[in-house]
């Protein structure tokens, strides 16, 4: 049989929130660990909630390596069948098929096609931002993280705001020590494979909700179930059913990122997340007026199609809203220093706005539903908590648009 290279996972340098490294697989693929309760919810997804969700590619059995000097690296180990796997856009009910990876790992005793193992560097990690996304990146050179707020200072400030996300390679990092400490080498994990929701933008500008009025599972410890309830009384998930889990948006000014954790997130008042929202549709010149009709229009479509969705509870799931930071010169309005301005003077059609930005619901490892694998509870009716912030998000965007 013809012979396939290992894949080797790279850090997915756009992801701003969750604890879960996400990897990237191909241009078009990301993958993360799998959890049963989120396959079977991408297995059974209903078709209306499609278009709202990355698009499930199937599984891959990943592979933990060691090199002579101790880096570790994530290796996925490809069938026969993975370009054909990578590009199911056109497959009919793309959504829910499923291709199971047939994967066995087979270490290569070919010096000649020995797979290069190294570890993620400052300089790898710069080039591969770099490689996907264009755009001008002053980078730090180091990347420590710590439990606070990283990108601020104790005014307010942002020093860090000339570099990358650093959140995803953060999680990269914690999550290869964890599974070093946990498995030997010769372990196969395996991994969903899901479609990269923002590959198709140059500079992608993201910002990660987390939604609803309750966070914790049904299967939490007492412990855990106390700790996320702590989480949502003490920020916006209680007030408005939404609170903000990370973000980066592109500065046109500047040609750099402007990115926020999700411990700024939590710290956040109502007043507080309103004006995130704002400078998230700010690209340091003026505010991006021309996305907020269409990112209006997605939500209440998002929320018509949850209202119809009985017994589905989305506990601890994310909404991702992606837009590209590079503008188009017909969208360009002035800059006005009170960021005031006229409702959206549109000159495109709405088919053209819808384009410009993308809505997905994200991180389903603790949803439930009735005929679930995994269910532990049926609920009857839709998720109110996650409705409930929805309605407030679309309230709050629909102020901005007004100027209020």
């Amino acid at each position: 049989s013809e012979s396939r290279t290992a894949v080797l996972l790279e850090p997915f340098v756009h992801q701003v929130g969750g604890h879960m490294s996400m990897m990237k697989y191909d241009e078009h693929t990301v993958c993360k660990p799998l959890v049963s309760q989120e396959l079977s919810f991408y297995e059974s997804l209903p078709l209306a909630m499609s278009q709202f969700t990355p698009q499930y590619k199937g599984i891959v059995s990943v592979h933990l390596k060691k090199d002579s000097l101790g880096n570790l690296t994530l290796i996925a180990s490809p069938s026969l069948q993975t370009e054909s796997c990578g590009r199911l856009d056109n497959a009919v009910g793309g959504s829910s098929v499923t291709i199971w990876h047939k994967c066995k790992w087979a270490a290569s005793t070919s010096t000649g096609s020995e797979h290069a193992l190294v570890k993620w560097s400052h300089t790898q990690v710069t080039k591969t931002f770099k490689d996907s996304c264009p755009g001008k990146m002053l980078l730090r050179t180091d990347l420590p993280y710590r439990t606070d707020s990283l990108l601020e200072d104790t005014n307010g400030n942002q020093p860090e705001r000339n570099s990358y996300n650093p959140w995803g390679l953060h999680c990269h990092r914690q999550h290869l020590n964890r599974m070093s400490s946990k498995h030997n080498e010769n372990k196969l994990h395996q991994f969903l494979l899901l479609e990269n929701v923002v590959s198709k933008y140059n500079y992608p500008c993201i910002l990660d909700l987390k939604m609803g009025t309750r966070q914790h599972g049904d299967d939490a410890s007492e412990e855990k179930k106390a700790r996320h309830i702590k989480k949502c009384e003490q920020s916006t998930s209680a007030s408005l059913g939404v609170r903000i889990c990370g973000l980066q948006v592109y500065q046109a000014d500047t040609g750099h990122f402007l990115c926020k954790d999700k411990y700024y997130g939590r710290k956040l008042s109502p007043e507080g997340f309103r004006q995130t929202l704002r400078q998230f549709l700010c690209n340091g010149n003026h505010l991006r007026t021309d996305l907020l009709e269409p990112i209006i229009l997605r939500l209440k479509a998002l929320l018509s199609v949850i209202r119809k969705q009985s017994s589905y509870r989305f506990y601890s799931s994310s909404l991702l809203i992606i837009y590209d930071g590079q503008e188009h010169k017909e969208n360009m309005a002035p800059l006005d220093n009170h960021l005031h301005f006229q409702k959206t003077n549109c000159t495109t059609s709405h088919g053209t706005n819808h384009s410009k930005v993308d809505i997905r619901m994200i991180d389903f490892a603790h949803t439930t539903f009735k005929g679930s694998k995994c269910n532990h509870t049926t609920y009857d009716g839709p998720d109110h908590g996650y409705i409930f912030g929805l309605e407030n998000l679309i309230k709050i965007l629909q102020n901005i648009s007004e100027g209020k």
